[in-house]
């Protein structure tokens, strides 16, 4: 039963704001790779609603079977079994895709692995591609909103290694790859979506 998978209140509130950019960021896209995929609520929805993309969920093994069992239950036709996917890990031997989503991974990742993430872009990405990263970011070292500032402090209080992370140093890792900003969307709940092109 769809109930008993794990289940983010979260992504049923922004997935449809995020589609809304999604649809045009991936309009001439062909293949995703959504790095940090989770409970699958994104992968499942945005796979049904732009079956245009064959979307390719990743998670850390750990969470692969629960997020499986989801994508089983779609049984979708663009929405493969997701595939195992440590950012420290140094293996990846599977087809380059042409656009990256990942959502709410930044701030969890400690800083060198945010680093290593934007590193390993090549090894995900063919030459030409779409970059979109979902979350809540600071500005000039600043916290958009007191409850994004909450938020850092739990993190924090979780592990030190976390944090909301600015903007600009983020726009600066993806440039250095080739990715340049497009276009920096306002979401709710004080969150944007990134989109970068290369």
């Amino acid at each position: 039963m769809i109930a008993t998978l794990p289940f983010s209140q979260a992504c049923e509130n922004n997935k449809d704001p995020i589609l809304t950019v999604l649809r045009d960021a991936f309009v001439n896209c062909s293949r995703v790779l959504e790095v940090g995929s989770g409970t699958g609520q994104h992968a499942e929805y945005f796979a049904r609603k732009l079956p245009h993309l064959h979307w390719q969920s990743s998670d850390q093994p750990a969470y692969l079977p629960d997020l499986n069992r989801r994508l089983q239950q779609a049984g979708l036709p663009n929405l493969p079994e997701a595939l195992p996917l440590d950012i420290r890990q140094s293996h990846w031997s599977y087809a380059k895709v042409d656009a990256l989503f990942s959502a709410n991974t930044l701030h969890i990742m400690p800083w060198p692995v945010v680093e290593r993430f934007f590193a390993r872009l090549d090894e995900f990405c063919q030459s030409s591609a779409s970059l979109c990263l979902y979350g809540p970011f600071n500005y000039q070292g600043q916290f958009t909103s007191a409850s994004n500032q909450a938020f850092d402090q739990s993190l924090k209080q979780r592990d030190a290694a976390m944090g909301i992370r600015d903007q600009e140093a983020v726009v600066a890792l993806a440039a250095a790859q080739g990715f340049l900003l497009q276009a920096d969307h306002a979401l709710p709940a004080n969150n944007r979506l990134l989109v970068f092109c290369r």
